[in-house]
């Protein structure tokens, strides 16, 4: 079904509309760095991209990507509603992921992007794994979170 408003008024209306962030995906991602004792991580950067976490000493940027809104190859999803539109909304979203992940990576930061489906329990093991080898451990054990 075609769009019944111009460009330019879809554009000036989808502008009214304020996201609320990955509040949700953030949180649980607290929730494990709590429950682990990773410590040293800020939130509300200014870097390009606004990574959802940085470990400052570290110069490690960690960004949730949502599973719709990056384009998740495992549960994003497409809408057959104005399809077009969302596929080409997804793929810049992706571009603008690489573009920031390389704009990091030339100022000296390391990047670390999860997807949201990552932060679920039964992925945890893994995720614990990814980011024991991001922050330079060798696994959560008591004897490694004592270093």
């Amino acid at each position: 079904m075609p769009d019944f408003l111009s460009k330019r008024k879809r554009s000036a209306l989808m502008a009214l509309i304020r996201g609320r962030g990955n509040k949700g995906t953030e949180l649980r991602l607290i929730a494990i760095f709590r429950a682990h004792g990773i410590t040293g991580w800020r939130r509300g950067s200014s870097l390009p991209g606004r990574p959802d976490f940085v470990f400052p000493e570290l110069k490690l940027a960690v960004f949730v990507d949502g599973c719709f809104w990056h384009g998740c190859p495992v549960h994003g999803t497409q809408p057959r509603q104005n399809a077009r539109f969302w596929r080409e909304k997804i793929a810049r979203n992706r571009a603008r992921d690489r573009r920031v992940t390389r704009e990091l990576r030339n100022r000296g930061w390391r990047v670390l992007r999860i997807w949201e489906h990552a932060l679920k329990r039964r992925h945890e093991h893994r995720l614990l794994a990814r980011l024991a080898t991001a922050l330079g451990r060798k696994h959560w054990g008591a004897e490694s979170l004592a270093e």
